[in-house]
């Protein structure tokens, strides 16, 4: 994550990073939260589910929508998919995916997708869960010694972001250490070393804050039940059986081919650079995945609907506590925005949204080749709200950009910068 000159960002999810408020469940819904968007009218929007049927004319209107919001935000290049079960489907891609030659985008490219990793991650953990191997409210300190305030802090608190931990990321060491040799490989305890010389913020359970340490911690975990290092669980118990064979958990800075080429302003400089070629291990558990577009849609529904658990731990798992953020809950590793369920992803130079909307069985995916902010928004919230203003009127996409928060700089200071993670 980093700091712009006014306000902070999260880490790779809509949710902000620092958010520290804590809000009543009895706010939220079944879906745990409450809309805060009124329906809007649309003629395309179909009387039964609320959702468009995607004809022509919608395709034209998402085209226009689409390119307006690449325009205003300056983005190379970005694919969307969208589809419904009996309302059609919508995938295009736009601009380019690499600046210097001018090669198009296209839906098939491979691109990072930072924190969705997130939701890999928490499957593997759940999947242990159903297999009777560790429990969800088991405390961290049964698998991995020396986290502060490790035998109150649960695996429930890692997953929905309530664990009290400093964030690695925040910490002005990693932030130079990355910025200043962004392809320099990071090891899981290095990242935990940055957060565990910071004190715990809260006491787990009573706030919410996005915090990527804690996903580290979960991929230790699913390691050290598992048996096998995080890449293989992942690859062999959760791409395998949900037929994505295009996603991949790298080791290193490897990038499959054809991919895009990633442009981010999270420098030391401060201008535009090239950040393919940077190492994710740093994001680790939280954020080094890569997939593309096809691959996404598959995976919009199968997490959102569980095919991977136990109609148990699904249930658990889709529990959605309010958050700081209006009309945005968070369950264990997903994410639930306006009825929307997924999560969505940032790592310099890339951002992605992939997500579900249960009613009308619909899934949205949209990857891009920048992760530069527009008026201190996420260039993939954008495009998912213009997207959903169309398509679901009823269930718009939005992720408000937060005040500033106390420790950020001032708007006169001079901006410290953290990358995006996950």
């Amino acid at each position: 994550m980093r700091y712009s000159r006014i306000h902070w960002r999260k880490a790779c999810v809509g949710l902000t990073a620092t958010a520290v408020l804590a809000v009543p469940a009895s706010t939220a819904n079944a879906y745990g939260l409450l809309s805060t968007q009124s329906p809007s009218p649309s003629a395309s929007a179909s009387s039964d589910t609320g959702f468009a049927n995607l004809t022509p004319a919608v395709a034209a209107r998402l085209d226009t929508a689409i390119k307006q919001v690449m325009r205003e935000a300056n983005v190379p290049g970005v694919a969307v998919s969208v589809s419904a079960p009996g309302k059609g489907s919508y995938v295009k891609a736009f601009g380019v995916a690499d600046k210097s030659t001018g090669a198009p985008m296209k839906p098939d490219l491979y691109v990072r997708i930072g924190s969705e990793t997130k939701t890999f991650t928490v499957t593997a953990l759940l999947q242990l869960v159903d297999q009777g191997k560790l429990a969800i409210d088991d405390p961290i300190s049964k698998y991995v010694k020396g986290v502060p305030n490790g035998d109150k802090i649960r695996l429930r608190d890692l997953a929905d972001m309530r664990s009290g931990l400093f964030n690695y990321s925040e910490d002005p060491g990693f932030v130079k250490a990355f910025l200043t040799n962004p392809k320099k490989p990071m090891t899981p305890q290095q990242l935990l070393d940055y957060s565990f010389k910071h004190p715990v913020a809260f006491q787990p359970g009573t706030r919410f804050v996005y915090c990527n340490t804690n996903l580290i911690l979960l991929g230790l975990v699913v390691e050290k039940v598992g048996g096998m290092p995080l890449h293989d669980i992942i690859t062999q118990k959760v791409l395998k059986p949900a037929g994505l064979n295009h996603t991949v958990f790298p080791t290193g800075a490897e990038f499959p081919n054809p991919h895009a080429q990633g442009y981010t302003n999270q420098t030391l400089s401060g201008k535009v650079e090239n950040s393919t070629d940077w190492n994710p291990s740093w994001a680790w558990a939280a954020g080094a995945m890569i997939s593309n577009l096809p691959d996404l849609k598959s995976w919009a529904h199968t997490l959102a609907t569980g095919t991977l658990l136990s109609a148990k731990t699904q249930a658990a798992r889709l529990r959605f506590l309010p958050t700081p953020i209006p009309g945005a809950g968070y369950g264990l590793g997903i994410l639930n925005v306006q009825g929307w369920i997924g999560h969505n992803g940032s790592l310099p130079g890339y951002e992605t949204l992939t997500v579900y909307l249960p009613e009308a069985k619909a899934t949205m995916v949209v990857v891009l080749n920048t992760d530069i902010l527009h008026n201190n928004i996420e260039p993939s919230t954008l495009f998912g709200q213009a997207i959903t203003r169309i398509v679901s009127p009823g269930h718009v996409f939005g992720l408000p950009t937060p005040e500033p928060h106390p420790s950020a700089p001032s708007p006169s200071s001079t901006p410290s910068v953290q990358p995006s993670s996950g």
